[in-house]
């Protein structure tokens, strides 16, 4: 394939370009150079992320990133990073194009305690269930196991946003824009 093509990040020279943001919510100062290895990993190229205090939890750090790469990129660098203690993370990515090729919206957000969350956005933003995932929930509320609201929470990511919300607000008590800029 020719490189005018090539997208830059992209592993496999795929032509479809996808934008997305990397929201790291808090991190300990030791593990901030491997995410940035780790996500340099997975665009291709060095990255260098500026690093700044995090308020809602001593000792640790935050950041943003935007990157474009091809589409998926944002479910590779959710996977590079799950599973890391002590990290809190969302990774965005937005839709591409429409008609044949396009992909739909991705959202990953990722907590020690919850470990990782993963939904599909559509073109405006909207968390998209799929039919068997709604269905599956009518199952377990209509046994008993729990509630249908708990289980439609639970498939919008409710727990997720519970657990990053104190994160997700900048030192100087600016709300970071993280809903409004790619999802």
């Amino acid at each position: 394939m020719s490189t005018r093509n090539r997208i830059p990040g992209a592993r496999d020279g795929g032509s479809r370009a996808a934008r997305g943001v990397l929201y790291v919510h808090s991190a300990p100062s030791a593990l901030c150079p491997h995410i940035e290895w780790a996500v340099g990993g997975v665009l291709g190229h060095a990255v260098r992320l500026e690093w700044t205090g995090q308020a809602a939890q001593s000792g640790t750090y935050r950041t943003e990133y935007s990157w474009t790469a091809e589409a998926g990129t944002a479910a590779a660098i959710a996977s590079a990073l799950r599973g890391w203690g002590h990290l809190r993370f969302e990774v965005t990515e937005e839709p591409t194009g429409s008609g044949q090729g396009a992909t739909e919206g991705a959202r990953y957000s990722y907590t020690p305690d919850l470990g990782i969350f993963h939904s599909v956005t559509g073109i405006h933003g909207d968390t998209m269930v799929p039919e068997d995932r709604l269905k599956a929930a009518v199952v377990k509320a209509t046994a008993g196991e729990t509630t249908l609201l708990a289980e439609i929470d639970r498939l919008l990511g409710k727990p997720w946003d519970d657990e990053l919300e104190p994160f997700r607000h900048a030192g100087d008590g600016a709300p970071v824009r993280w809903l409004h800029q790619v999802v």
